[in-house]
Formats: C-alpha cells, sequence, structure tokens
C-alpha cells in the first residue's frame, strides 16, 4: 500500500478547494492509498525570515531554525510514496500560508535534504473567480517542484465554470493516480 500525503490551503474547509480535495482523497482510498491529510491553513505556519545574511542555516543543515508545525509537516512529505498538492489561487498564486510553507521547504530541500527529489506529484489549483490564475498558480508550483526535483504526473485546473464535470471526475483521477504510484511510471523525463 502506498503512502499519499494530500497537502491543502483554503481558508474555506467547505469551497472549492476542498470539494476537489475531498474527491481526489476519495479516489485515493478506494485504490487502497495510505492517505495523510494536512490542511495547511489549520498549522502554524511561520514566514520565512531570510536569516543568516540572507541563506541562514537551512542550505546547510537542511532545518529551519524556526519552531512551528513546518518540521512535522516537512517529515510527513519526506515519509509519503507521493503528494498531492492543492491550492486556492489568489492573485494568479498559491495562498499566502501556502507561499509561506513552500518557500520554507524548497530552501531545506533543494539546497540540502533533498528528500522529496524524485517524487511523483500532482498538482491541483482551485478557483472560484475566472478562473484565469489557476495556470499561472500551476506553473509557479511546478518550478518549485522542478527545484526540489520532484515530478509531476498531472496538473489540474478546477474552477467554477468546469466544477459541474471536473469534480465527479476528480475520484477517477484520484483512483489512477494511486494505482500508478502502485504499479510505476512510464512517462519519460
Amino acid at each position: 500500500m502506498k503512502k499519499v500525503a494530500v497537502i491543502w490551503s483554503s481558508p474555506n474547509a467547505e469551497g472549492l478547494t476542498a470539494s476537489a480535495k475531498n474527491r481526489f482523497m476519495e479516489g485515493l482510498v478506494a485504490a487502497g492509498a495510505e492517505v495523510t491529510e494536512i490542511h495547511l491553513n489549520r498549522k502554524k505556519i511561520e514566514h520565512c525570515r531570510a536569516c543568516g545574511n540572507g541563506w541562514g542555516t537551512c542550505n546547510k543543515t537542511g532545518a529551519c531554525l524556526l519552531a512551528d508545525d513546518f518540521a512535522d509537516i516537512y517529515k510527513a512529505l519526506a515519509d509519503a510514496d507521493g503528494i498531492v498538492w492543492i491550492s486556492a489561487v489568489y492573485w494568479s498564486d498559491m495562498t499566502e500560508c501556502f507561499k509561506a510553507f513552500f518557500d520554507r521547504l524548497r530552501r531545506c530541500d533543494a539546497a540540502k535534504n533533498h528528500f522529496l527529489a524524485e517524487k511523483r506529484c500532482v498538482i491541483m489549483a482551485c478557483a472560484g473567480g475566472t478562473g484565469r490564475g489557476t495556470l499561472e498558480c500551476l506553473t509557479q508550483l511546478e518550478r518549485g517542484l522542478t527545484h526540489m526535483g520532484m515530478r509531476v504526473y498531472d496538473r489540474i485546473s478546477v474552477v467554477r465554470y468546469n466544477k459541474e464535470y471536473l469534480l465527479p471526475n476528480l475520484k477517477e483521477a484520484g483512483k489512477t493516480y494511486a494505482q500508478t504510484l502502485e504499479s510505476g511510471f512510464d512517462m519519460y523525463y
């Protein structure tokens, strides 16, 4: 059984982002994956202080000096076989708490640890407005994952205009991802 971490951010636990996350997780569970859900809005995550003349000790030690929930979340991601990244979209970007976590994660993992390198991921951006910002958000997220050596298996844009037909299909997407984690990927990178 593969372990999948689903890390998501939206202040609205009943909104579009939560609905998309729930459907995808249903598919993961149906396929037999062991799922760890991480809701960043309910965690204590400080912003990077860029300490130590801009780089701090994170690039040398692989650990952040700030005492909050970051280290536990990082460990859960490192222990997972696959990661699903889901964010609501604000101003064509990830939520503020998602960015705060992600900035610190890149500093620790890309520069030193490489715990997340080669992990296969799914990324999802959810927008209730026009939806135009989802593609920019997905691009930014994938760029950061690439810095850490992760591989993006699928990119999903969920907006209020496609939710009627897309949300029901996210369960199948979750199943497919879990099955592919189990059987292996045949995608060339």
